[in-house]
């Protein structure tokens, strides 16, 4: 799959074309390797016998994958990947502000915009409450 150059130049000067793609509830993330560990970093500093650590780390985190981007700004979805994130032929790339950028079903992603559109004035209001 050919990342468009935008979205390389937003990983970061520092990521290499070294990733992590893991699937959520919607979509496929992909994070530099850099970032990844941070998040893991964070997470290990939680209290190991805590239930939610516990189902993050079972469902989350074990899920992530090392993917290289290579010399033509492609990454290789693995299938199973490519499976639980419900990527069919047309994608979405979706991101922006963030230090990584998801990968969706374009379809999937249609649906999910015009659901939650109406909410984005209450985001607005939350980030604005958080001084952003």
């Amino acid at each position: 799959m050919s990342i468009p150059a935008r979205f390389r130049e937003a990983l970061g000067d520092g990521y290499e074309g070294r990733l992590v793609m893991v699937p959520n509830e919607h979509c496929l993330e992909v994070h530099p390797l850099e970032e990844w560990q941070r998040i893991e970093a964070k997470v290990r500093e939680l209290p190991s016998f805590n239930p939610e650590v516990k189902k993050i780390s079972r469902l989350y985190i074990s899920k992530a994958k090392d993917v290289d981007l290579d010399t033509q700004g492609r990454i290789l979805v693995p299938p199973d990947s490519r499976a639980e994130a419900g990527l069919a032929k047309d994608v979405a790339m979706v991101g922006g502000g963030l230090a990584h950028f998801e990968i969706w079903d374009r379809r999937r992603f249609e649906e999910f915009d015009r659901v939650h559109q109406d909410e984005l004035p209450t985001v607005f209001e939350r980030l604005s409450s958080l001084g952003v």
